[in-house]
């Protein structure tokens, strides 16, 4: 049995999490936590999910390493800096591991995975991220981590830069430019998690999109992240090679 600890543990997120491990046979719920608890009571864990905010997650991470809890993470909004400094915190904790994943959704993961494999073949490649209005970040970790991902495969390829005649714009029309990709976000009653990667030949387009309509579909991914962080050493950024992608 896997001893675990939800932090997070009163929001919806939460409280699917903790109501998914107390159902998983492998997994032994110690601790449920939130704003303002005491923490103490997650020292006996072995693996603590952390669904909180971007505000409180970098000092959740910082308390995990310093008692040596190992963490999966699914809150929002980590840069390139931050992986560093959680990197830096393992490094002066062997033993210790953290899994930081923008998305568990098994379907997102594939279409950041199909996005990768697909950007080097078309001339222009857009990210359009849909999600409900109470999400406090913009754009999503997913469509980050999916514009970073179509970057990195157009430079490794050599593709010239995507065309864009754009001169004259009012601020935010274009959306932002993440490693020289488009990103666009919409804030809408009614939906829930959705994204759109939209990339384009002359005379032709690929569109690969991904739709969340409930929680529950990240909690086979938050299963497996938990289930194999003891044996990932460092930091994991993603949960793709825990699913062999």
């Amino acid at each position: 049995m896997i001893r675990v600890a939800v932090f997070g543990s009163n929001g919806r997120m939460g409280q699917e999490i903790c109501q998914a491990v107390q159902q998983a046979d492998d997994l032994e719920l110690v601790a449920a936590v939130d704003a303002g608890d005491d923490r103490s009571q997650v020292e006996r864990a072995e693996v603590v999910i952390d669904f909180t905010h971007p505000d409180a997650v970098m000092d959740n991470i910082a308390w995990c390493v310093e008692h040596g809890v190992h963490a999966v993470v699914g809150t929002t909004g980590f840069t390139p800096a931050k992986y560093n400094l959680v990197r830096s915190w393992l490094r002066a904790r062997p033993g210790v591991n953290v899994v930081i994943a923008p998305n568990f959704s098994i379907a997102a993961v594939l279409m950041v995975h199909f996005a990768t494999k697909a950007a080097p073949f078309f001339a222009s490649a857009e990210v359009i991220e849909l999600h409900h209005p109470g999400k406090v970040d913009a754009p999503s970790g997913t469509a980050a981590t999916t514009a970073r991902a179509i970057a990195a495969a157009r430079s490794e390829a050599d593709c010239p830069p995507m065309p864009d005649a754009t001169l004259h714009e009012q601020d935010g029309a274009r959306g932002s430019v993440i490693d020289g990709v488009h990103v666009h976000s919409v804030r809408l009653q009614g939906l829930f998690a959705h994204q759109e990667v939209v990339l384009g030949n002359p005379g032709e387009m690929l569109t690969i999109r991904d739709d969340s309509f409930h929680r529950s579909s990240y909690l086979p991914g938050i299963l497996t992240a938990v289930r194999a962080v003891p044996h990932r050493a460092g930091l994991t950024i993603g949960i793709n090679e825990l699913l062999g992608i």
